[in-house]
């Protein structure tokens, strides 16, 4: 299922009506289509409305407009090398490979980074690396990063990923218990240490430390 040229732009006008009003924000989400990444048919009818969505492994796809905002205020530049923790259904990071010069993508899940992975050399989006681990860890080797973007609550913005941010750099990242409403959290690097501004309500999967056994 994919949006005609009328559904397209419903689509991109509630993106804009729920707070979506960066211009290239809104045309990377245009270029990527989330019926791509809504897998198993099961919510196929469902795929191009404004709300999360499960997929396998136990996580979900999260509603568009959610996404939309948390990659307005991470405010990827073209030359940017961006770090994703919580690959998911893969449909952010593609929205991402848009916007930056290299994104990496870590999930825990060997399942979900095989099948974003599958979709990423489909639609040729060679500026994606997805690399199954612990991504509460970041990833050292790569640091530092100028944007970092986890999709999943952490209790705090974990320290080793705050370590992996260039200065300058943005995370934004959900922070509260996996069992309530958590907050939204923009944190900027600075020379004196890290600024936080919290952005609005939001519910994630929990971050989960570890390698899962799927």
């Amino acid at each position: 299922m994919t949006l005609d040229a009328t559904g397209q732009m419903q689509f991109l006008y509630t993106l804009r009506s729920r707070g979506v009003t960066d211009p290239r924000v809104l045309s990377a989400m245009e270029k990527v289509d989330r019926g791509d990444f809504v897998r198993g048919g099961l919510f196929s009818d469902r795929t191009y409305e404004d709300m999360p969505l499960p997929i396998s492994c136990g996580q979900t796809i999260s509603q568009p407009s959610v996404v939309g905002i948390m990659t307005q205020a991470l405010d990827v530049q073209p030359r940017d090398k961006v770090l994703e923790v919580g690959t998911g259904s893969g449909y952010q990071a593609a929205i991402l490979s848009h916007l930056g010069r290299r994104i990496y993508t870590v999930d825990r899940h060997r399942r979900l980074a095989r099948e974003a992975r599958r979709i990423f050399e489909a639609h040729d989006l060679g500026n994606i690396t997805v690399i199954t681990g612990d991504g509460s860890f970041g990833l050292p080797d790569q640091a530092p990063f100028d944007k970092i973007l986890v999709t999943a609550a952490a209790e705090d913005p974990p320290g080793p990923l705050l370590a992996q941010l260039r200065m300058g750099g943005i995370m934004i990242v959900p922070v509260g218990q996996s069992d309530a409403v958590q907050s939204l959290i923009k944190v900027t690097r600075t020379p004196d240490g890290f600024d936080y501004d919290e952005l609005r309500a939001v519910r994630f999967v929990p971050l989960i430390e570890g390698i899962a056994a799927d």
